[in-house]
């Protein structure tokens, strides 16, 4: 008798594919010699190819995950540069990786690279994103436009409608 599997939860699927990508690309950027926006979309690039390849999503879903992971990192760097604030107040997730690759980078002389990350920041600061309702997002809390109600995730998933107005867009409040 073979014993049965409970049914798969798409939603917590793309969740872990996109915590995966996300770890894909925090060591590929720590482990590179050229840190720039460019090479930060090859990376997310490599990291969809490698979960389509291995099965875990499909072309579709691998592109959403790559938006999505692109958007999120964009969003961080504009809070950071938006805030002052050091890049551990905005990551309590298991992050070692990035947070270290980051944290050196923006403590590394005026170079290109850091040049590169620089303009990165601004742009992002200049357009932060709004989140909405089915999208994979990275943990952290989330403040609906319309209410204000604030919706906590403690780790990535698709972000749901507010509990509050059922309104579908949010802007992100951190990475917590």
């Amino acid at each position: 008798m073979s014993e049965l599997k409970p049914p798969h939860d798409p939603i917590d699927v793309l969740g872990q594919a996109y915590e995966k990508m996300f770890e894909t690309v925090a060591e590929d950027l720590q482990k590179a010699e050229e840190k720039t926006a460019p090479r930060l979309r090859e990376f997310i690039a490599g990291a969809k190819e490698k979960l389509m390849a291995a099965g875990e999503v499909t072309a579709e879903e691998g592109e959403k995950l790559a938006n999505y992971l692109e958007r999120d990192l964009v969003d961080l760097a504009g809070a950071i540069a938006e805030n002052g604030r050091e890049l551990r107040d905005w990551l309590g997730f298991e992050t070692a990786v990035l947070e270290d690759y980051f944290l050196t980078m923006l403590k590394t002389a005026a170079d290109k690279t850091e040049v590169e990350w620089l303009k990165l920041k601004m742009e992002a600061a200049a357009r932060r994103p709004k989140y909405k309702t089915g999208e994979v997002v990275a943990p952290g809390t989330f403040e609906c436009v319309e209410c204000g109600e604030q919706i906590h995730l403690k780790k990535a998933g698709h972000l749901p409608p507010c509990p509050k107005c059922a309104h579908t867009e949010f802007k992100r409040i951190s990475y917590d």
